[in-house]
């Protein structure tokens, strides 16, 4: 089934042209690079995985709660609206709801493709080149898994977000060759960890929780490489220089908080559009979740150099200010054991599996023959 049978609303384009800007970079140093990219370039060609093989997906979910979603989360809960919803309803808000999430996740993995590429292609060093090439082959296997969960489970999808459209096009038009790291590494790529890390540590169901999880396990390499790559860069820009991009970065945390709603899911059940926005704003779980949404952001912001007075005002302004000081290798080392202990779990299950099939067949042999 073609996936515009299954889109909500037909999208605007059907290809999205984005013209491109800057130059394309050659360097003739073959030998050689910075050690810790050059460690990391390798573990990114080591930890490579089919999404085919590695998930399992014989696992059944059932589309109308595919995430295991508490009412108290969906927006319509507790309003007017909620007493005249049937459960059927209540399931159809439910399987909306995951297909917007999942259907955002997806574009914008396709975004990150499309950046990581952009990078290989205009940043100016040959190590740098070598690991955004594995980082495009991890972003093309995201979406690859992405719309498999979506087409063969959800069988629901939502057209890119306007306001993520406008993050990823302003991000591609830059002539500057670090923008595709700051708009798609540090804020796309942020805030959807964010939301990738609450799903997954919340869900009880184990297919979307498996595909989370092994997304971020390769989404902490390439907040890594992020961050080596600009620190290492705007060491040397002016203050000038630095300002431009913390204006950048302000303008898209708040395109990000303000915006990235999911109105168009109450849109779709008959709720006037301005009453949705307004219940999304009275959302207790919506302003839960858009606090937690930064808590990738800031701590990379701050890291790479980018703390200037007037980003920390805005930051204060958001109340997530604090998360400056969290721990940005900590939560990327809990991402990746995260996603080995499901590994560990899966491979042991196999294991016990087989030698139960092995003592079976054994024991069968030894019978009498009738």
């Amino acid at each position: 089934m073609s996936t515009h049978d299954l889109y909500t609303r037909q999208p605007d384009d059907g290809v999205w042209q984005v013209p491109a800007s800057g130059a394309a970079r050659f360097n003739w140093e073959y030998d050689g690079g910075r050690e810790r990219l050059l460690a990391l370039y390798q573990k990114g060609k080591d930890k490579q995985w089919d999404g085919a093989k590695r998930i399992d997906w014989d696992l059944d979910v059932d589309p109308y709660d595919p995430l295991g979603t508490p009412d108290e989360a969906l927006t319509l809960y507790g309003t007017r609206h909620w007493p005249k919803l049937t459960e059927r309803d209540r399931g159809d808000l439910r399987r909306h709801y995951a297909a917007w999430n999942f259907s955002q996740f997806l574009h914008g993995e396709q975004g990150a493709m499309v950046c990581a590429a952009r990078i290989v292609e205009s940043v100016p060093d040959l190590d740098a080149k070598f690991y955004s090439a594995t980082q495009t082959m991890d972003e093309a296997r995201h979406a690859e898994i992405f719309g498999r969960f979506l087409h063969e489970k959800v069988g629901m999808l939502y057209p890119v977000d306007d306001n993520l459209q406008g993050l990823l096009g302003d991000t591609l038009r830059d002539s500057r060759w670090d923008m595709p790291y700051l708009g798609m590494q540090v804020l796309i790529e942020g805030l959807a960890l964010a939301a990738f890390g609450m799903i997954r540590d919340t869900t009880d169901k184990p297919l979307p929780k498996q595909v989370l999880a092994y997304v971020m396990q390769d989404e902490a390499r390439h907040v890594a490489f992020g961050r080596m790559a600009l620190r290492d860069y705007y060491r040397q820009l002016t203050d000038a220089e630095l300002r431009e991009r913390e204006e950048f970065v302000i303008e898209g945390c708040y395109l990000m908080r303000d915006r990235l709603r999911g109105v168009e899911v109450l849109e779709n059940f008959g709720i006037p559009p301005k009453e949705a926005a307004e219940l999304s704003e009275r959302s207790e779980f919506l302003r839960l979740f858009r606090k937690l949404l930064f808590s990738r952001i800031v701590p990379c912001v701050k890291d790479i150099g980018l703390w200037g007075e007037r980003l920390q005002k805005a930051y204060l302004d958001m109340g997530v200010y604090e998360m400056g000081d969290s721990n940005l290798d900590l939560l990327m080392t809990q991402d990746e054991e995260v996603a080995e202990e499901l590994d560990r779990e899966r491979f042991a299950a196999e294991e016990a599996a087989r030698v139960a099939e092995v003592a079976e067949v054994i024991a069968g042999g030894a019978d009498p023959a009738p």
